[in-house]
């Protein structure tokens, strides 16, 4: 049966999407990459991954879930840097296509945070979107990325309530890409 995969790196980057889509936690995996975690919805239809955060557990967690389901849809959400202070704490972007009503943003991957935007060249940073599509597009024809500003540039991680609230405020703009 084929699948549309959310990919987070935290579990409050999920934690809406769980909630909304009454996902649960498939504990009966075998081989799962440690760390990693698995929801799934009652119809088998979505399939949310938690890979953690950066290029390996990403790569790591994508590959395991392509190698063992039928992806046709792939979805990355999660929080990014922001380098332009103008632009509104939970402004939500897409950054690999464009799409009505939802801006578009080109995006760094960084394997440690940023403190200062000096050999930034794009808006937003983050730690993952790069790798999801480097996996997604040898699996997967239709694929988006979608980023939350959550700062502009500190390398502080967000407080776990505060993501998940910036994630709820964005969920309706999402959804209809599921």
């Amino acid at each position: 049966m084929s699948k549309t995969l959310i990919h987070c790196a935290l579990l409050s980057e999920a934690q809406t999407f769980i909630n909304f889509l009454k996902l649960t936690q498939n504990n009966t995996i075998q081989n799962l990459p440690i760390g990693t975690k698995i929801y799934e919805d009652k119809n088998e239809k979505i399939l949310l991954l938690v890979s953690g955060i950066g290029k390996e557990k990403t790569i790591e967690s994508l590959e395991f879930v392509y190698n063992n389901y039928n992806i046709t849809k792939a979805i990355n959400i999660g929080i990014a840097g922001c380098s332009d202070s103008s632009i509104k704490i939970g402004t939500l972007f897409c950054t690999n296509k464009l799409l009505k009503e939802i801006n578009f943003a080109s995006i760094t991957t960084v394997d440690t945070p940023l403190e200062t935007d000096e050999d930034l060249e794009t808006l937003l940073v983050d730690m993952e979107a790069k790798y999801f599509l480097e996996i997604s597009r040898k699996y997967c024809d239709n694929s988006f990325i979608f980023k939350v500003v959550s700062d502009h540039l500190d390398i502080e991680i967000p407080k776990k309530s505060f993501v998940i609230s910036l994630i709820q405020n964005v969920y309706p703009k999402i959804k209809i890409y599921l």
